[in-house]
C-alpha cells in the first residue's frame, strides 16, 4: 500500500491554507504551495548538479540544483531537506543554511505544467558521492560553482526555470572558486 504525499498549500501571501496530494497538484493551473531547492556542495567546494529524471513529470531530462522537494504538512524545513536529500541522493547532510528565504517562483514546462511555489533555497554539505534514486535522478555531477553560474549564463534553456531564476537573485558560493569549503 502506497501512501500519498501531501504538499502545504499556500494563499498569496504564502500562509498555509491546507494540504493537497502532491500528484494531483502539479497540473496546468497548479495552485501555490510550499516547496525548498538545496544546493549540496562537497568537501572541495564543488557543487553538485543533477539531470532530473525521464521520467519526472515537470521538466524531465533538465539539469538543475542538487535536490527539490516538499516539506510535509508539520515537518520542518531542514527534516524534509535531510529527508529528500537520503531519498532523491542517497546523501547524508551536515549543516543546511537557508540562503534564499523569500524566492518564489512560476514556470511552465513544454507539455503545459505549471510549477507554482514559494521555494526557500538552502545550502548544505555532503561528504562522498551521491547514490541518487533513478526515479528522480538520471545523471549527476560535481561541478566548480564558477563553472555553473558561466554555463546557467550561456545555456539557460538547459538548466531548471528555478536554478535559472535562483542564479539571478543569489550569487553565493557561485561567484568564485573558493566557495564553500
Amino acid at each position: 500500500m502506497t501512501t500519498s504525499e501531501l504538499v502545504v498549500l499556500l494563499d498569496l501571501e504564502g500562509h498555509p491554507i491546507g494540504t493537497a496530494d502532491k500528484a494531483t497538484v502539479h497540473t496546468t493551473d497548479t495552485a501555490l504551495h510550499l516547496a525548498f531547492s538545496c544546493h549540496v556542495f562537497n568537501a572541495q567546494g564543488q557543487v553538485l548538479i543533477t539531470r532530473r529524471a525521464l521520467s519526472k513529470k515537470t521538466w524531465p531530462g533538465v539539469w538543475t540544483n542538487s535536490a527539490c522537494g516538499h516539506p510535509a504538512p508539520g515537518e520542518s524545513m531542514e527534516d524534509a531537506i535531510r529527508r529528500r536529500a537520503r531519498h532523491e541522493l542517497g546523501l547524508e547532510l551536515g549543516v543546511i543554511t537557508e540562503v534564499l528565504p523569500d524566492f518564489r517562483y512560476r514556470a511552465v514546462d513544454a507539455s503545459g505544467i505549471v510549477e507554482n511555489e514559494v521555494c526557500p533555497v538552502f545550502i548544505a554539505v555532503a561528504e562522498g558521492d551521491p547514490q541518487p534514486a533513478a526515479s528522480e535522478v538520471c545523471e549527476w555531477q560535481w561541478v566548480e560553482p564558477s563553472h555553473v553560474k558561466n554555463a546557467v549564463a550561456d545555456t539557460p534553456f538547459v538548466f531548471s526555470p528555478w536554478l535559472v531564476d535562483q542564479m539571478a537573485a543569489w550569487v553565493g558560493p557561485y561567484a568564485s572558486e573558493t566557495s564553500v569549503r
